[in-house]
C-alpha cells in the first residue's frame, strides 16, 4: 500500500513545449501526474533547473518512446515526497532531489514523478533553489572523474598527484569537476574567461588558464604543462586545445562531443584514450554528493533565480551563454 499526503490538487501549473520542432513553451494547467509503478514517487516541486539547449533535444535527440512523455522541460528537481510506495527508502515528507531520466516527462511543474533509483535526500544546509542546481552537474562531474576516467572513488588515493585539466571550469559542470578533483587530491587546472579567474581559484584550482589571453593549444604544447586527464565541457575549439594538453597515453573525456571529431591533424598518431559520454542518473552517487555538501566540502553555484512565471526570461538567460552555474526556476516564489 502506498502512503500519501492529503489535499493533492487535480490540476497544477506546468511548462509545456507544444511542438518538438519549436523552442516555444507556455505556462499551462495540466492534470497532476499519477504513480503507475512501485518505484514511482509523487513529488511536490519547489525548484527546477533547466539545461541550455534542452528545448532542442526533442527534435535532435528524440526519446525512445516519445509518446510516453509530455514535452515538459527541466529534469533537475528539488521537492517534497507527497506519495511513496510502501517499501521505499523515501517516505512522505522527505525532502529530496534528483536528475530524472530524460526519457520521461520533465519536472517544470508543481508535481512530478521521481523513481527510487534517481532520488537522493537533499542537503539540508542548502535552500531549495540551491538543491535544484546540484543533480545533473554533480553527477556528470562524478561520473567523468570516478567512472569514465577510472579513478574509482573520491577517497581511494588514485587521483593523488595526477594533473587534471577542466575546460569551462566556471560552468555548472566544470565547477563541480574542479571541486571533486581537488577533494580527491589531484592537481587541477581550469580554463575560464577573465571575469571568472578568481572564482575558479576559489573552487580549488591550482592553476587557472584565462582563455582570453592564453591559447590552450600553445599552452598544452609545452611538455611541462601536459596533463594526465583532460575533461572538456564545451567542445569544438576548447576540445581541440585539450588534445594538445593531454599527455601521450593520457585520458581525454568530453561531455559535449566525441573527441575524435576535432582531433588535430598534427596529432593523428598521438595515443590518447578518449571518449564522449552522457551521464546516467544515479541516486546512489547523488547521496554521496549530499554527504560532501553537508560536510561543507563542496557546493553548487547558482547563476540566477527566476519565479516560475518568469520562465521566458530564465530560458533567455540560459541560452545567452556564459552563465556562472545554474539558472533556476523557483516554484515557491510568488508572482509578481
Amino acid at each position: 500500500m502506498a502512503t500519501k499526503t492529503k489535499s493533492i490538487p487535480s490540476y497544477a501549473r506546468a511548462l509545456l513545449q507544444l511542438d518538438p520542432n519549436s523552442q516555444h513553451i507556455a505556462l499551462a494547467r495540466l492534470p497532476v501526474p499519477r504513480r503507475k509503478s512501485q518505484n514511482e514517487h509523487l513529488i511536490h516541486v519547489h525548484a527546477v533547473a533547466p539545461c541550455k539547449g534542452e528545448l532542442l533535444w526533442s527534435k535532435n535527440f528524440p526519446a525512445p518512446n516519445p509518446w510516453a512523455k509530455m514535452l515538459i522541460p527541466a529534469n533537475d528537481v528539488a521537492g517534497t515526497v507527497v506519495e511513496a510506495p510502501e517499501f521505499s527508502p523515501f517516505k512522505v515528507g522527505d525532502e529530496v532531489y534528483a536528475r530524472t531520466n530524460y526519457a520521461r516527462t520533465g519536472a517544470a511543474r508543481d508535481y512530478t514523478i521521481g523513481l527510487t533509483e534517481e532520488m537522493a535526500h537533499r542537503p539540508q544546509r542548502l535552500t531549495w533553489v540551491q538543491s535544484a542546481a546540484v543533480p545533473l552537474s554533480s553527477e556528470t562531474a562524478w561520473q567523468a572523474l570516478f567512472v569514465q576516467a577510472g579513478l574509482g572513488d573520491i577517497d581511494n588515493g588514485r587521483a593523488q598527484g595526477k594533473r587534471i585539466l577542466v575546460t569551462a571550469a566556471s560552468g555548472s559542470v566544470g565547477a563541480w569537476i574542479v571541486q571533486l578533483a581537488r577533494l580527491a587530491d589531484a592537481e587541477v587546472i581550469g580554463t575560464c574567461g577573465s571575469g571568472n579567474v578568481e572564482f575558479v581559484k576559489g573552487l580549488g584550482a591550482t592553476e587557472v588558464i584565462n582563455y582570453s589571453t592564453t591559447d590552450l593549444c600553445e599552452w598544452g604544447s609545452e611538455p611541462r604543462n601536459q596533463v594526465d586527464i583532460a575533461i572538456d565541457c564545451v567542445g569544438k575549439g576548447s576540445l581541440e586545445g585539450a588534445w594538445w594538453a593531454v599527455k601521450e597515453g593520457g585520458m581525454l573525456i568530453s561531455i559535449f562531443q566525441p573527441p575524435e571529431d576535432v582531433r588535430p591533424e598534427a596529432l593523428k598518431e598521438k595515443k590518447v584514450n578518449n571518449l564522449f559520454f552522457i551521464m546516467q542518473t544515479s541516486g546512489e552517487q547523488l547521496e554521496k554528493i549530499t554527504k560532501l555538501v553537508e560536510d561543507g566540502k563542496c557546493e553548487p553555484t547558482v547563476d540566477s533565480v527566476w519565479k516560475f512565471e518568469e520562465y521566458e526570461k530564465a530560458f533567455e538567460k540560459l541560452e545567452g551563454g556564459h552563465a556562472r552555474g545554474k539558472v533556476v526556476l523557483d516554484l515557491d516564489a510568488s508572482f509578481p
